[in-house]
């Protein structure tokens, strides 16, 4: 137990109504009577060893990743990692190498498509190689991380370029972990980062961006099962292009981007013959300059869309883009995927939350309401709790798609709410005399994801049948959560169970938590 689920469980355990007195004989009956023997001990200072040694070597990784990722695009090419390591001990340790690269291809077999190493996909490669050779692991993993650091030295220019670089991409991830389920403010933070790179790095151009996602083709299949719907753009642009739709029998080369999985640059436009302009006001002789459009992909390295930029608005008529920025352009696309799945990932999370209130509401009358938050992080590495789902004692909804923020210096009345976070545990307590039941969401490290902020009024605790009710429900909720969560592994491919889950193009959140419902039955009848 930590400290604060030591102190949640005897907080429960002794209620709220308990006299001091009592709460010293209880302090004092825990320190007489709790014993821990030598071989406890032992197993807790070696837990503790490895766990931290665990950390240690994520960090020095980590840092050796973005040391050879120096233009932060978020992936390493396959193929110059091998032929770096390849001279690794002199070239004696060829054989161990290609054990490895087999055994990664196998355990990522996107690998052997796409080429490119994420960050996970790297750690675990080294520590592949590692395990090939014979001897002391940390020596072997130590002496192969300097190995690799002196073989990417840097200038300091190209130092801080990166280090900038990577703060811009750092941005965009923040605003996805705070901005609840909407998407506007990530979209900005994509803009922003653009617009900050080409102020520092890019000559000052002006460009124009735009995000188009993949959407299934339902009016008119027969000009392509999928077409790109344009959601974002800088806004210059958005009479043009925003909510515009691209058709695959539409000139363009998007869709070549997202077939052939690989960034297309156009240098000159104008001498193309095969691009789509959305401004029509725009004359023709006026039509000049250079074109990049970048798939976007997720996890598994499935393209869900484009990133496009272009300089047709920029005066100078030789403005192009570098090799150093479409390498940043892509790290750009890195960053909105994962902050655009993240969001994803919390409006599966909130829809599973949805679906199982409908089905708990007409079963536990005593319930009064139930408000679901969401955990995002604060400000000196402290949390924040996002309001997402109001309910009442009717079952009525209000869903908030840019959250209500809870701090907590300024909600010490529902200080319990940051307790349950905090100890990831139930939290059971009673505020101006209405009792509540905090129960966690918890991610897939056991920390708090979420919290059903559960008011039962006066009642000290719900019937007997209403409680089993809630308890199935909050353990089914878990199950879906952990399932979403586990989606967003690289390494892990959804599981499907029902039809409707094969069904579903965008398979609805909701669904699962049905699902786990059927198989809880079927495993008691």
């Amino acid at each position: 137990l930590t400290l604060p689920q030591f102190v949640q469980l005897l907080d429960n355990f002794v209620g709220e109504d308990i006299s001091l007195p009592t709460v010293k004989r209880l302090t004092a009956f825990i320190k007489e009577e709790y014993k821990q023997t030598e071989e406890e001990k032992r197993k807790q200072l070696e837990k503790v060893h490895r766990v931290s040694h665990v950390a240690q070597r994520k960090r020095l990784l980590e840092a050796l990743f973005e040391k050879w990722d120096h233009n932060a695009c978020g992936s390493l090419d396959l193929e110059e990692v091998v032929a770096v390591l390849s001279s690794f001990k002199g070239g004696m340790g060829k054989e161990a190498l290609m054990k490895a690269k087999e055994q990664l291809c196998s355990r990522y077999p996107q690998l052997s498509r796409v080429g490119k190493l994420s960050p996970k996909a790297f750690q675990t490669f080294l520590e592949l190689i590692v395990s090939e050779f014979t001897g002391n692991e940390d020596e072997i993993i130590d002496n192969l991380v300097r190995f690799l650091t002196t073989s990417v030295e840097q200038s300091g220019t190209k130092s801080l370029q990166s280090s900038a670089r990577r703060k811009w991409l750092q941005d965009i991830q923040q605003v996805a972990e705070t901005s609840g389920t909407s998407m506007e403010p990530v979209y900005k933070a994509v803009f922003k980062a653009l617009s900050q790179d080409m102020e520092a790095h890019g000559d000052n151009k002006r460009i124009s961006a735009y995000i188009a996602l993949l959407e299934e083709n339902q009016l008119s299949p027969e000009r392509g099962q999928v077409l790109l719907r344009y959601v974002a753009c800088t806004a210059d642009d958005a009479p043009y292009v925003l909510n515009q739709v691209l058709h695959r029998d539409m000139k363009g080369v998007s869709f070549a981007a997202i077939d052939q999985g690989k960034p297309i640059y156009v240098p000159r436009v104008q001498l193309h013959g095969n691009i789509h302009f959305w401004n029509s006001d725009c004359p023709v002789e006026e039509r000049k300059g250079s074109l990049l459009v970048l798939p976007l992909h997720d996890a598994f390295w499935r393209v869900f869309g484009i990133l496009g930029l272009d300089t047709l608005r920029d005066q100078c008529e030789k403005s192009i883009f570098l090799t150093h920025e479409i390498t940043f352009y892509e790290g750009v696309c890195h960053a909105f995927s994962k902050a655009y799945h993240h969001i994803c990932m919390r409006e599966n999370v909130l829809q599973v939350a949805i679906t199982a209130l409908d089905w708990l509401y007409p079963r536990t009358p005593s319930i009064h309401t139930v408000t679901t938050y969401l955990v995002a992080p604060g400000k000196d590495k402290n949390y924040d709790l996002c309001e997402m789902i109001t309910t009442d004692n009717t079952g009525q909804k209000e869903i908030h798609s840019s959250p209500v923020v809870l701090l907590r210096e300024e909600n010490l009345l529902r200080d319990y709410l940051f307790k349950c976070t905090e100890s990831s545990e139930v939290t059971l307590t009673s505020v101006h005399g209405e009792h509540h039941i905090a129960v966690p969401l918890h991610d897939l490290s056991r920390q708090t994801l979420g919290i059903f902020d559960i008011s039962i009024g006066q009642h000290k605790k719900l019937p007997p049948q209403e409680q089993k009710d809630l308890q199935n429900m909050l353990k089914m909720v878990q199950a879906a959560c952990s399932e979403i969560l586990q989606r967003t592994l690289e390494e892990t491919e959804p599981t499907q169970v029902l039809e409707a889950e094969r069904v579903a193009n965008v398979r609805h959140a909701g669904i699962l938590f049905h699902r786990f419902m059927l198989q809880e039955l079927r495993e008691c009848v």
